[in-house]
């Protein structure tokens, strides 16, 4: 009789030896499936019908979800803005009521709204309740400034803060004007601090050639002040005017460009006077 032989066959062996083959296990259990179902799932989303259906599938899940009560945003409400910013905020911001939260694009919206003059900074968020919350920090007017476009607001910084219909209509406000003046405003701040005084007199200041100030008062009168260190020059002619008066006088003009030698400007009557009496003096008839 004669014994089979219990060796394995030659093909066997290899099937054997590559079921020993960790890489050739782990293909048989991850990439054998994800070979078959990703080819079986290529094939499906080959056909257009297929393909449209399952879109349209997405399509309604989401808006199922984005169409919930607790999603939608009912209403807009603005904080920190006055009657005319609020308004021109709703104009750029039509929002068609209700909506979904998941529709507005905060950071867009927040941008549009800082875009406006009068705005410094916006802060947006959905509250509770469905609420559009816009908080706005409006930008403090604290002068008048006179351009090419006419009388506009200015605030600390000189960034506009809109435009003005009539002087009048904020007669507490200090007038610049002049090229270049809306650049220098932290300057022309200084300088109406130091004119403090004269604020009941004070018709505006004018930036004159670019470079430096003039102080317009009542009676046609001005204080031209120089290039370098306005302020303190300035501050000098208040302590004179403090003491001797000499902005009551009959003055046109205080020249304080140059430093060491300031120069005053005297009305005609006040020439004439001033010559009558020199006359006097000198014993003309």
């Amino acid at each position: 009789m004669t014994r089979s032989d219990p060796a394995p066959s030659r093909l066997r062996y290899r099937i054997q030896r590559l079921m020993l083959t960790p890489l050739f296990r782990v293909f048989l259990r991850v990439g054998l499936p994800f070979a078959v179902t990703f080819g079986g799932a290529s094939l499906w989303f080959s056909m257009p019908d297929n393909r449209d259906a399952f879109l349209d599938l997405i399509i309604e899940a989401r808006s199922a979800v984005e169409q919930r009560p607790e999603f939608m945003v009912k209403l807009m409400a603005i904080d920190g803005a006055s009657d005319g910013v609020a308004a021109d905020i709703r104009t750029i911001l039509p929002v068609g009521f209700p909506v979904s939260s998941f529709g507005l694009d905060l950071d867009v919206m927040r941008d549009q709204v800082v875009a406006l003059d009068a705005v410094e900074s916006a802060r947006l968020r959905i509250r509770q309740g469905g609420v559009l919350q816009v908080d706005v920090d409006e930008r403090l007017p604290v002068v008048l400034w006179r351009g090419p476009e006419g009388l506009q607001l200015l605030d600390s910084s000189g960034v506009k803060v809109g435009p003005v219909q009539a002087r009048t209509d904020f007669p507490a406000l200090p007038l610049i004007v002049g090229r270049g003046a809306s650049k220098n405003v932290p300057e022309a701040l200084e300088l109406l601090a130091a004119a403090e005084p004269l604020w009941s007199r004070m018709r505006g200041l004018v930036r004159v050639g670019g470079r430096r100030w003039d102080l317009v008062l009542d009676r046609d009168q001005r204080i031209l002040l120089p290039e370098e260190d306005p302020v303190r020059a300035l501050e000098r002619a208040m302590a004179l005017d403090h003491a001797v008066d000499m902005l009551d006088r009959d003055l046109l003009s205080v020249d304080l460009r140059l430093p060491q030698r300031p120069t005053l400007r005297l009305t005609n009557n006040a020439q004439q006077e001033l010559w009558r009496i020199k006359a006097i003096e000198v014993g003309e008839p």
